[in-house]
């Protein structure tokens, strides 16, 4: 996944954002008394909208930036990992945001570029390996709020979200997971509490037209993506 872009949200950031999961249901049809009953046939998959992303006349990296994602992409088969913001539902041990630090090496040394260590107020590790397709998960609790229903996260830019837990043993809970798992997750995986993310499309090609306004001095547009589900297919 070297290869796939991350949307820089420091540099484009929505005014507001919604990640919500697009259920599959089917339904056979109204019943005589008019009734019509549907039944659930799959998870979903994600939809993301990044909302009055503000990008101002004067600010020439936030247009380059804006410009070499759409090359990039190229509309809807270009693939790119969006944030989603989950701070409102994150386990922090406070109970209130925690920010992701920047830290040395036990030895004090950084990355080989000087670039520091990131490490999440959060962490949560799979206890058991969790097969693709799978529907729930068992998590281990390192350093989190014990209580991790209704919260999301995400594991090579695959996100999902917990459902009401199913059982507690200790520091570990089993609880179901949105969408169906996309791919194998080992043993012991560290999951990405703090900025999860989730592998997209954008939602139509022309997804990043964007109109410049000379007199209002910035411009509002707003991206729509869906879940790159084909890529986890493949």
């Amino acid at each position: 996944m070297s290869d796939i872009i991350v949307w820089p949200l420091c540099t484009l950031r929505p005014q507001s954002a919604s990640a919500d999961l697009v259920p599959f249901t089917r339904s056979g049809g109204r019943t005589l008394g008019g009734v019509e009953p549907s039944t659930r046939t799959d998870l979903g998959f994600w939809s993301i909208t990044y909302s009055s992303i503000v990008l101002q006349n004067r600010n020439r990296e936030q247009w380059q930036t804006w410009n070499a994602i759409r090359q990039k992409l190229g509309g809807r088969p270009g693939l790119i990992a969006v944030r989603v913001r989950s701070s409102l539902s994150a386990p922090y041990v406070s109970g209130r945001f925690e920010p992701v630090i920047e830290t040395d090496h036990s030895d004090d040394s950084p990355f080989d570029d000087d670039t520091p260590y990131t490490q999440g107020a959060i962490s949560v590790v799979t206890d058991g390996v969790t097969a693709a397709g799978a529907t729930s998960i068992r998590l281990r609790i390192i350093n989190a709020d014990a209580n991790l229903v209704g919260v999301r996260f995400s594991y090579n830019h695959a996100l999902y979200e917990t459902g009401p837990v199913t059982a507690v043993d200790g520091d570990i809970w089993t609880v179901p997971i949105s969408p169906s798992v996309r791919e194998l997750i080992p043993a012991g995986a560290d999951l990405e509490f703090d900025q999860p993310t989730c592998l997209c499309h954008l939602a139509e090609d022309r997804g990043m037209d964007i109109d410049q306004k000379a007199v209002g001095k910035f411009s509002l547009p707003s991206v729509s993506f869906v879940e790159a589900v084909d890529y986890w297919n493949q």
